[in-house]
C-alpha cells in the first residue's frame, strides 16, 4: 500500500511502557514514604490499585480514566478518609516526572518517522489519554516537530475504538480512510477500532506483546510487524 497518512498509537507503540510506569509508581512510593507512608512496594501497590480501580469504575471510557493524579487522590482519600490535595500532587508529580525520565523510544522511530515525512506521507497520534501529558511526552522523547497532528481522547470525548478517534483525525489531515494506515499495539483500540471505519492495520508493540495467533471474534489486522522501521516495508 502507497499509504498517504499514517496514524499511530503513542503509549507502547513508540515506547514500552511497562518499564516506565514502573519507574513511575516507584517514584511515587518513595515520595509517599517520605510524607510518613509506610508503604512496602505490595503495600503501595494495593493504595495504587484502590485509586484506579476508582476511577477506572467512575469514569470509563473517558481520558480522565488515565489521569494518575485522580489515581492518587481517590486512593489516599480511601486510606485516610480525609482529601489530601497536596500529597496527591505530590505523588502524581514523582510518578510523571519519573515515568517521562525513563521513556526511551523504540529503535527505529526517528528513521521511520523521517523517511515517511521525506516521503510526504502525513504522521498522525491518536491516542487514549489526556492532552498535557501527551505533549509532555512528545516534548520529552523529541517527537514534537516529527508529527502533523495530535488527537486525543480528552479532546474528543471518546475513546478508541470509538470512530471518532479515526474519522476526525482523517477529516483534520484531509485523507479518506482508504489512504491511511493506524498502527498500534492495543487490538481492541487501536485494530478492531481502525478496521470498522476502513484503515488498513498493523499490529506492533514496544513490548513485544504480539498476540499469537488468530484474534477470536475480530478481523485480523492487516499486518503484523516485529521491528518499528518494518512499517516502512507496508506503507511504501
Amino acid at each position: 500500500m502507497r499509504a498517504k497518512a499514517v496514524l499511530f498509537d503513542f503509549d507502547n507503540t513508540f515506547y514500552p511502557y511497562a518499564p516506565c510506569n514502573r519507574a513511575g509508581k516507584d517514584a511515587a512510593r518513595e515520595a509517599a514514604r517520605g510524607l510518613g507512608y509506610d508503604f512496602d512496594r505490595e503495600a503501595f501497590e494495593a493504595f495504587y490499585q484502590t485509586g484506579r480501580r476508582a476511577i477506572k469504575r467512575d469514569v470509563s471510557g473517558t481520558a480522565a480514566s488515565h489521569d494518575r493524579f485522580l489515581y492518587f487522590k481517590r486512593a489516599l482519600e480511601c486510606h485516610t478518609g480525609r482529601p489530601k490535595p497536596t500529597e496527591a500532587l505530590a505523588l502524581g508529580e514523582a510518578y510523571w516526572t519519573a515515568y517521562i525520565d525513563a521513556m526511551k523510544l523504540v529503535p527505529g522511530v526517528e528513521a521511520t518517522l523521517e523517511a515517511v515525512r521525506d516521503r510526504g506521507i502525513d504522521v498522525g497520534i491518536v491516542t487514549n489519554f489526556t492532552a498535557r501529558t501527551q505533549l509532555e511526552k512528545l516534548e520529552a522523547v523529541g517527537l514534537a516537530d516529527d508529527i502533523d497532528l495530535l488527537l486525543t481522547s480528552e479532546e474528543t470525548g471518546r475513546e478508541k475504538p470509538g470512530s471518532v478517534m479515526f474519522t476526525l483525525a482523517l477529516s483534520r489531515l484531509d485523507r479518506r480512510p482508504s489512504e491511511a494506515v493506524m498502527v498500534g499495539d492495543n487490538v481492541e483500540a487501536d485494530i478492531v477500532g481502525a478496521n470498522a471505519v476502513g484503515l488498513e492495520t498493523v499490529l506492533f508493540s514496544a513490548d513485544g506483546d504480539d498476540p499469537d495467533g488468530p484474534l477470536e471474534g475480530h478481523r485480523e489486522p492487516d499486518h503484523r510487524i516485529g521491528a518499528f522501521d518494518d512499517l516502512l516495508k507496508v506503507i511504501l
